[in-house]
């Protein structure tokens, strides 16, 4: 069921997820196109999140954003922050009440484990986004296991200081007892600056397919894959917190409801830390989160799973 609209104000708007922003100039939000927006969220019953650049938006644009219920996704002065650089991690200032977006290669990620710390003794919520999955080898599982556990006293000691800190690939599988994905073209579409609505900013940067427009409405082709139901591997893995992300899937293997070994394996290695960061928790509080259950596997790719009941 459709719960979010993105809408991007600008075709250079920020890139909070795994694609690259486009960095050529391009158009921007039209008030009249904004208005259509806003009057579509509001009787679709859709929360809104509105995507910045660099540019600032005219007063006209920023009171018609002030009409509606939102979440601001930035460079600064937002809801959701954008870092792209861990030169910035520390020089944006990081305080509490904000969400942070993290982009890094993988490589950049595990030689900054020290900088994450920093913030992560600061930040409320940190989500760290590898823009570039297709990288990750099998050669990278025991460093990327080693990364993770690291972190694993950090968020231990500031839950003890009473700073419950949110790390996307630790403390996400933690809190869950079913899939919480992205979600793009199931719970959430985006609306570009052209007035047509894509599954999510990626597909529009990419110039993938539109999914319809504002004036005629929504038109998704085979709905049903965009659904944890319709995803055979996916439906039988416990990687609660895998962003299963559907333009990955579809860039990397020609599929919308099918991730790649990258994907997987990522996501079990996150799954596999954050049973150990639960552990942790519960050597002080043996009832903490004890709904929550991690079991041991045998496998880091779901699909070996599908090979072994074969």
């Amino acid at each position: 069921m459709l719960k979010y609209l993105t809408v991007l104000l600008d075709d250079n708007a920020v890139s909070y997820c795994h694609y690259s922003p486009r960095l050529e100039p391009g158009e921007s939000i039209t008030p009249e196109l904004l208005k259509k927006a806003i009057f579509y969220a509001m009787k679709e019953n859709l929360s809104v999140q509105f995507v910045y650049s660099n540019a600032d938006v005219s007063d006209e644009i920023a009171a018609l954003i002030g009409t509606v219920d939102h979440t601001d996704i930035g460079l600064s002065d937002a809801d959701i922050v954008v870092i792209n650089d861990w030169e910035d991690v520390l020089a944006n200032n990081v305080s509490r009440g904000i969400s942070y977006v993290i982009r890094t290669g993988i490589e950049d990620l595990l030689s900054n484990g020290d900088s994450l710390k920093s913030i992560l003794s600061v930040a409320d919520r940190v989500n760290i986004v590898i823009t570039d999955v297709e990288n990750f080898s099998d050669h990278n599982i025991m460093e990327y296991q080693a990364f993770l556990d690291d972190l694993i006293p950090t968020i231990v000691n500031e839950y003890k200081v009473d700073h419950q800190v949110q790390l996307n690939l630790l403390t996400d599988r933690i809190m869950l007892i079913g899939m919480n994905n992205c979600n793009a073209g199931y719970e959430s579409i985006t609306l570009a600056p052209d007035g047509k609505f894509y599954v999510c900013p990626a597909f529009y940067l990419n110039n993938e397919q539109s999914i319809g427009d504002i004036d005629n409405g929504l038109d998704i082709k085979n709905p049903q894959l965009y659904k944890i139901e319709h995803a055979p591997i996916c439906r039988i893995c416990d990687a609660f917190q895998c962003k299963r992300c559907v333009w990955l899937n579809k860039r990397m293997c020609r599929e919308i409801n099918t991730p790649s070994h990258q994907q997987c394996i990522m996501s079990h290695v996150e799954r596999t830390s954050a049973k150990k960061l639960l552990d942790e928790f519960r050597k002080f509080d043996k009832s903490f989160l004890s709904e929550i259950s991690i079991p041991e596997v045998d496998y880091l790719d779901p699909f070996e799973k599908i090979i072994k009941q074969k």
